[in-house]
């Protein structure tokens, strides 16, 4: 009975160890695969850990193996020749040239967001590299931050705010907090693309009077779903707007465009609301026109350079609004620039019909609806 229970056991015993052996062997052979699944995946540089996008926001694991460009500096020499996408964040990782002539099998620049005045995309091309930016999923967040700094602004809630919490304040109510209404005000957008109009949206949602200013006139169906009316000149815009919202593509064309003569067309009761790039306005010029009362404010989320060097008057000015270049930075709009990244480069490596490549000499015509 005895030896009985025993060969039990030891069969028992015996049938366990072989389960642990099958399992480990079928751990180990499902690691391998995934070691070479990962191994073929192309290599994508991006910019530092932390930095820019985080990589928990989307699957971008699932495409590529990732190399920072902090561990890229370490030895080019080793790394540039397997890196076949660029995975581009606030301007990093560099697109000059001693970077790109360092990546031989580079295929494709996938730029975050929709500005590229950062990159040289005719020299990028020539070396036969595709370039891709993220339009459409941007615009909601920099609609928002537009309205946000025009409200912000008119209404000074930064104001309110630091007196408010001053614990040397005793006039919690002072005159200087009178603000301008917004409501029935005009608002004039110089710049009609898609962000354009997600701004005019919510202008008309404070039954503000919407004018706009593009090189391209909209529809009478577009313009009549976001109640803007056309300004074939510039200077009529700005000659009756309350709230002037700068949302243009930096250009050769756009460099410069709000400078002394324009700042001194508007009135002197209005804002100037710049959500596009800071080489967009003449900065020095807008420093006298705040300083001199030609116009009553400004709210800018961008400038030039960024940050502003810590002694630049525009940073001692009562009567500006400055924000970081946040106009894009939402949890959910981060997931989708950079899920539209991936898709962009993964398109660019595997041959197939680009969603949103940048090619300089066509010119893109978006829907405002």
């Amino acid at each position: 009975m005895q030896s009985v229970c025993v060969r039990r056991l030891w069969g028992s015993a015996r049938v366990s160890r072989l389960l642990k052996v099958t399992n480990i062997n079928r751990s180990v052979r499902q690691l391998q695969h995934k070691k070479v699944m990962e191994d073929n995946k192309p290599w994508a540089l991006t910019s530092e850990r932390g930095e820019g996008f985080v990589e928990d926001l989307t699957n971008i694991r699932k495409h590529f193996q990732i190399l920072c460009y902090k561990d890229f500096l370490q030895n080019p020499q080793l790394h540039g020749p397997k890196i076949q996408a660029m995975l581009v964040w606030g301007k990093t990782p560099p697109t000059d040239p001693s970077t790109l002539r360092s990546l031989p099998s580079l295929k494709v620049v996938a730029n975050g967001g929709v500005g590229i005045d950062h990159l040289d995309v005719p020299y990028i091309n020539s070396l036969g590299v595709k370039v891709t930016n993220t339009p459409g999923v941007v615009s909601d967040a920099t609609a928002d931050m537009a309205m946000g700094l025009l409200l912000a602004s008119a209404r000074k809630i930064v104001q309110g705010h630091q007196i408010s919490v001053d614990p040397n304040t005793t006039n919690h109510k002072p005159q200087s907090l009178m603000g301008v209404e917004v409501t029935g005000s005009t608002m004039g957008i110089i710049g009609m693309g898609h962000i354009g109009c997600r701004i005019a949206q919510r202008g008309k949602g404070f039954d503000m009077k919407i004018l706009y200013h593009n090189r391209n006139r909209r529809s009478v169906e577009e313009e009549q779903a976001v109640g803007a009316t056309f300004c074939e000149k510039m200077d009529d815009l700005l000659k009756e707007s309350d709230f002037v919202v700068l949302a243009v593509n930096l250009s050769p064309e756009t460099t410069g465009l709000i400078s002394t003569r324009e700042l001194n067309l508007m009135k002197p009761t209005a804002t100037l609301v710049n959500i596009s790039r800071g080489r967009v306005v003449d900065q020095d010029a807008l420093v006298k026109a705040l300083k001199s009362e030609t116009i009553l404010a400004a709210a800018l989320d961008v400038t030039y350079p960024e940050p502003l060097p810590r002694d630049h008057p525009l940073l001692g000015l009562p009567n500006v609004l400055i924000t970081p270049h946040v106009g894009t930075d939402t949890l959910s709009t981060s997931r989708k620039i950079v899920q539209r990244m991936v898709e962009n480069a993964v398109a660019v490596l595997k041959g197939q019909s680009i969603p949103n490549e940048v090619k300089l000499n066509e010119v893109t015509v978006d829907s405002c609806v």
